[in-house]
């Protein structure tokens, strides 16, 4: 009633690349579908990072053209008889992105998460910090109005340790004042730093009073393109 309903559905697509390509599509339908388009993520084995973003992209482009009609068949319908155009399409820049990668700093991670409010403000703070300074995660705890983001990067063990840790520990409490575990949080991206992508060389803790400084904070590290994906839609 409040997050709407995410699923995942996997299409087997043939004669692409000579192969069957086998994607997995997780729809993310918020309250206001179809007045709103889906969240999509898509993965495959076959595809590359690159791929599958480009895939994505169109996928979003084309949810656009249904709003306000019921459209998840649709787009499974678009991806089966269009991947393999929009495999070709992004083949060379695929091939670019991937020389990109390899030369990071060897494959270093960025986690980009979403939680809906802290209650003991104080504690909680004191408890990202410890995690992210006992894993070397560097990156943002960011505040601005009722948004509350956080930004880590490193290595991906260490990353995924963290998600552990965020989801497993008692980090907060509820309405009564007992202790509880975070179940409001959400992973709005997770994926390998680009060389256009800058590191953060510390964790901290900030404030911000308006959109255009948070939207700063993320140019500045090169992150322009995932502001804007994910966080424009937290003030909907």
């Amino acid at each position: 009633e409040t997050h709407g309903i995410s699923f995942r559905i996997q299409i087997s697509v043939k004669e692409v690349l000579d192969t069957d390509v086998l994607l997995k599509l997780l729809f993310h339908l918020p309250v206001s579908y179809p007045s709103t388009v889906p969240d999509i993520s898509v993965t495959s084995d076959q595809l590359t990072r690159a791929q599958c973003m480009d895939v994505r992209e169109k996928l979003l482009e084309e949810a656009k053209r249904h709003l306000s009609e019921p459209m998840v068949h649709d787009l499974i319908l678009w991806v089966q008889q269009h991947l393999k155009d929009v495999i070709k399409q992004s083949a060379a820049v695929c091939n670019e992105k991937t020389t990109l990668s390899k030369g990071t700093e060897d494959g270093i991670w960025m986690l980009l998460l979403h939680l809906d409010h802290m209650r003991a403000k104080a504690k909680y703070v004191k408890t990202v910090e410890k995690w992210a300074s006992a894993l070397r995660l560097t990156g943002r705890l960011m505040f601005m109005g009722k948004i509350i983001l956080i930004l880590l990067q490193g290595d991906r063990n260490s990353i995924k340790e963290y998600l552990i840790l965020q989801k497993t520990s008692k980090v907060d409490v509820d309405s009564s004042g007992k202790k509880c575990k975070e179940k409001m949080m959400r992973v709005l991206c997770e994926t390998e730093l680009q060389s256009q992508h800058k590191r953060f060389q510390m964790f901290e803790v900030k404030e911000y009073s308006a959109l255009e400084e948070l939207q700063k904070e993320f140019e500045t590290a090169g992150l322009t393109t995932l502001f804007s994906e994910f966080v424009p839609p937290l003030l909907k």
